[in-house]
């Protein structure tokens, strides 16, 4: 679990960075759009986690959230640029349990440019028109509320960008001030292209902690997807007649443990998991040795849930 989702799960009161919600039904429409709203609202704070099966008080609800649990990633993805005009995807569905009862929880990571509703979130409630947020707003969370913004919050965002920057930058030069005497400091552009050098070393990542140790450049280059691209790549990797979903992804990254394995996936401190080349080939691989891998891994993932019931 990351940081972020392990904090929500400690949290007894809502906050800038936790929502509780008690339930979330996919099929309506405004609940949708409420979601969608706080969504948008802790992107733009610097992210959070929504967690739903709880009652305001942080106590679980009762209420059934396997709906939530199979909702596919791409989905959530498509609810938010409807509303934002934007391919934001730095959205991910855990399942955990508080008090032994399961939750649904939506992690959000930070959105470093602030998202704007293009589109009015209107619906109707009890016969009467609602309305979410309206069209051109710029949402951030106060307190434990999803309000529209003011200066300040501009102000505030413009303040992490900077400090990042920063960061960046004193990184570099501490590395540079801490380097030996002798050493040679090369530049490399953001991409990382394949090395056609005779005198290039390749190298494999391995579990073997006495193995020698190279550090990955650019993560974004060793592990080029996020989950909506994942599935993509393997679907057009399988068989016609055969597809996966965010479901079949997560039964397969929870029972083969995939997660804690660098070979197959990174998960950086505040965002998504990104996965590798090797991880998509060996998906493949495992299907082709097995044509029931994915029925097996689904059946594996909802025994090890539901085994504490």
């Amino acid at each position: 679990m990351s940081e972020l989702v392990d904090k929500g799960l400690k949290a007894k009161r809502e906050s800038k960075y936790v929502d509780f919600k008690r339930r979330f039904d996919p099929d309506s429409v405004g609940e949708w759009c409420e979601i969608i709203k706080d969504i948008v609202a802790m992107a733009n704070t610097g992210g959070g986690v929504i967690l739903i099966g709880l009652e305001n008080g942080g106590e679980p609800s009762g209420e059934n959230v396997e709906a939530v649990l199979r909702l596919d990633h791409a989905t959530l993805v498509d609810k938010i640029r409807k509303y934002t005009g934007c391919d934001f995807s730095e959205v991910e569905i855990h399942e955990a349990k508080r008090q032994e009862d399961p939750v649904a929880i939506i992690e959000v990571a930070e959105a470093k440019v602030p998202l704007v509703f293009q589109s009015a979130g209107t619906y109707e409630s009890a016969g009467k028109p609602k309305s979410a947020f309206a069209r051109g707003t710029v949402y951030f969370r106060h307190g434990a509320k999803s309000e529209p913004g003011t200066t300040d919050d501009i102000r505030c965002v413009i303040e992490r960008r900077l400090e990042s920057i920063r960061s960046e930058w004193l990184d570099g030069v501490r590395k540079i001030v801490s380097a030996p005497q002798g050493s040679t400091v090369s530049v490399f552009s953001g991409e990382v292209t394949e090395s056609r050098s005779a005198d290039a070393t390749p190298i494999r990542l391995v579990d073997d902690p006495n193995a020698p140790g190279y550090r990955l450049i650019d993560h974004d280059t060793t592990y080029p997807y996020r989950q909506t691209e994942l599935i993509a790549v393997v679907n057009g990797m399988l068989p016609g007649d055969v597809g996966i979903n965010t479901y079949d992804i997560l039964a397969v990254r929870r029972t083969h443990e995939i997660d804690g394995d660098a070979r197959y996936c990174h998960r950086p401190k505040f965002g998504s998991p990104q996965y590798s080349d090797a991880f998509a080939k060996w998906i493949v691989e495992q299907h082709k040795q097995n044509n029931n891998f994915f029925e097996e891994a689904r059946k594996k993932h909802f025994a090890q849930t539901h085994s504490d019931s």
